[in-house]
């Protein structure tokens, strides 16, 4: 492999693992705590979404009669979610997988908080969904690009499954 190959499947493994740790950030305070899940943190922040026009008009309905009245159970998705995906990531297990699931949730925090209102210029659409959008992206490369090729306990972990006792390397039954 040629150094410059080396260099940006690291540098693509270093963005992967800070953005995991974002994530495992995002998710320990909503796991570990009881303010977000279960105290009306995750309904506070719908809310607003609602109430400040914060949310594409098309969403509206979606945050008012789905997830607000199953609130408690999103909220115990999104905290649980977060958490596996910054755990995923920084470990470089299922990296694809959480990326996928990540792209998913960006796109719905989006729609959910970044409308910057009707008749405006379609460059304040980019402006204001920068806080998701950028992370929408790197989920998006992770997803076209090889995001456990460098710094993944993955390849350690397929060695030690084919070295275990009546392993045949090919896959267990």
């Amino acid at each position: 492999m040629t150094t410059n190959r080396v260099s940006t499947n690291k540098a693509f493994a270093y963005l992967r693992i800070g953005v995991g740790i974002l994530f495992l950030f995002f998710g320990e305070y909503k796991v570990f705590g009881t303010a977000f899940t279960l105290n009306g943190g995750f309904q506070g922040w719908i809310t607003r979404f609602i109430s400040d026009s914060g949310a594409y008009p098309f969403m509206v309905p979606v945050l008012q009669h789905f997830v607000l009245p199953h609130a408690t159970a999103i909220a115990f998705l999104v905290a649980y979610g977060e958490l596996a995906i910054g755990i995923a990531l920084t470990s470089g297990l299922c990296s694809r997988l959480a990326s996928g699931f990540g792209l998913l949730y960006m796109l719905a925090l989006l729609f959910s908080s970044n409308y910057p209102g009707p008749h405006v210029a379609a460059w304040q659409y980019l402006g204001a969904s920068l806080d998701h959008l950028v992370l929408a992206m790197c989920f998006a490369a992770f997803l076209a690009g090889d995001p456990d090729g460098s710094l993944s306990v993955e390849p350690a972990l397929r060695a030690w499954r084919s070295r275990r006792p009546g392993s045949s390397g090919v896959g267990s039954t």
